[in-house]
C-alpha cells in the first residue's frame, strides 16, 4: 500500500498527515521542526511512503538536504501553487494544511521546486549581506546630506572617503559635529564590511570555473557571475535556454481571453537581486564597453527603435540566455570578428 505524507512546517512544531493510495487519513500529528524527529516520524508511521511534501519556505532547504540524505522520498513544493490548492479548505488549521499537502503529492496536481545546494546558499549568504550593506551606505550618505541641508551646509555628491572629508570640514567646531561624525563613523564602518565582502566574493568567483567564464561576457563581472550561479544553481534545470528569461522575471506578462490579448511590462518574478546586476551589466555593455559583439550591436539598434531602457531591459533578458547557454556548452563569449564591426 502506498503511503503519502504531508509536512506544514513551522518554526517550532510541523504538522503532520499520512493518507493511503485512495485518500484515506492514515494518521495525523505533530512532532517538533527538526530533520529528525520528523523522519523518525515518517519512518515509524509511513513504512511504504512514496511522496512526502512540504511546502518551500524558510527552512524547506535545510529540511530537503537533511531528508534527502535519509534516504526519504521528499519534495520541495511550490508555496503559491500550493496556497491556490488550500485555499479551497473552509477551515485554516496546520493539521488541515497537513492534510491538504498529503492530498496534493498523492494527486500528482503540484509544481515541484528545485532546491539549491548548499553551496549556491553560502554564495547567496555573501551576496544578499553585501547588497544590504550597500542600501545602508546609501541610506547613511543620504541621512548625512539631509542633516545638513537645513543649515545651508552643501556636501556635494559622492561618498566615499574625499566625501567624508568635506562633512566633516563643514561641521568642524559646529553644533551638528557630535551627530555627523557618529553617521561618519557608522558609513566609514559600513564601507569597510563591503570591501571586505566584495574582496572574499572575487576570492570565490577566481576559484569557480564557471564563474570564471561567465566572466567573459561583457558586463559581467565577479557580482553578476557570482548571483547567476546561485540562483541558476545548475544549467541542466532548464532544457532551453530561452526559459531563463521568464524564469528571471525579464519577459512580458501576457493577458489573453476571447478577443482581448494584450502584453504588459516585465513580470519580474524569480530573484531581483540577480535581475538588478543583470540590468546593470547590460547597461554596462551598451554604454561603457567599447569592443564591438553581436549582443552590442542588437542592443544599439533596439535602443534607437525603442528607447535606452526598454533595450537595456532587453539585452538583460538576452544576456541572461547567453550566459546559459555559455554554461551549459562550456564556452567563452565569442566576440565580432573584425570584419562584422561596424564602420
Amino acid at each position: 500500500m502506498k503511503q503519502y505524507v504531508g509536512l506544514d512546517v513551522s518554526l517550532e512544531q510541523t504538522a503532520v498527515c499520512i493518507v493511503d493510495e485512495h485518500g484515506k487519513a492514515l494518521w495525523r500529528g505533530k512532532c517538533a521542526s527538526t530533520p529528525e524527529a520528523i523522519a523518525a516520524v515518517v519512518k515509524a508511521r509511513a513504512t511504504h511512503v512514496e511522496r512526502i511534501g512540504l511546502e518551500s519556505g524558510p527552512l524547506s532547504t535545510w529540511h530537503w538536504h537533511e531528508l534527502k540524505k535519509r534516504g526519504l522520498p521528499v519534495i520541495c513544493l511550490d508555496a503559491r501553487h500550493a496556497k491556490a490548492a488550500l485555499s479551497l479548505q473552509v477551515n485554516k488549521t496546520d493539521p488541515n494544511d497537513a492534510l491538504g499537502l498529503a492530498q496534493i503529492v498523492r494527486t500528482g496536481w503540484y509544481r515541484e521546486v528545485t532546491v539549491k545546494s548548499l553551496d549556491s546558499q553560502v554564495i547567496r549568504s555573501f551576496l544578499s549581506s553585501r547588497a544590504r550593506l550597500v542600501e545602508v551606505r546609501v541610506d547613511l550618505i543620504n541621512q548625512i546630506r539631509g542633516m545638513l541641508k537645513p543649515f545651508g551646509l552643501v556636501a556635494g555628491k559622492g561618498g566615499r572617503q574625499p566625501f567624508i572629508d568635506r562633512v566633516r570640514e563643514l561641521v568642524a567646531d559646529g553644533p551638528l559635529k557630535d551627530a555627523v561624525e557618529a553617521l561618519l563613523s557608522a558609513l566609514q564602518e559600513v564601507s569597510r564590511q563591503i570591501g571586505i565582502l566584495s574582496r572574499r566574493l572575487m576570492g570565490l568567483a577566481r576559484q569557480d570555473q564557471a564563474a570564471r567564464r561567465l566572466m567573459t561576457a561583457p558586463g559581467v563581472g565577479s557580482l553578476v557571475a557570482l548571483a547567476y550561479i546561485s540562483v541558476i544553481d545548475t544549467p541542466d534545470r532548464f532544457s532551453s535556454s530561452s526559459s531563463v528569461g521568464a524564469y528571471l522575471g525579464l519577459t512580458p506578462r501576457r493577458y489573453q481571453s476571447g478577443e482581448i490579448d494584450r502584453s504588459g511590462r516585465i513580470s519580474k518574478c524569480g530573484d531581483p537581486l540577480l535581475r538588478t546586476y543583470l540590468f546593470e551589466a547590460a547597461g554596462i555593455l551598451l554604454n561603457r564597453v567599447s569592443r564591438w559583439s553581436a549582443l552590442k550591436a542588437w542592443g544599439t539598434r533596439l535602443a534607437k527603435k525603442v528607447g535606452g531602457k526598454k533595450a537595456t531591459v532587453a539585452v538583460a533578458r538576452k544576456l541572461a540566455v547567453l550566459l546559459h547557454r555559455m554554461w551549459r556548452d562550456n564556452t567563452d563569449f565569442r566576440w565580432a570578428r573584425q570584419e562584422e564591426q561596424p564602420a
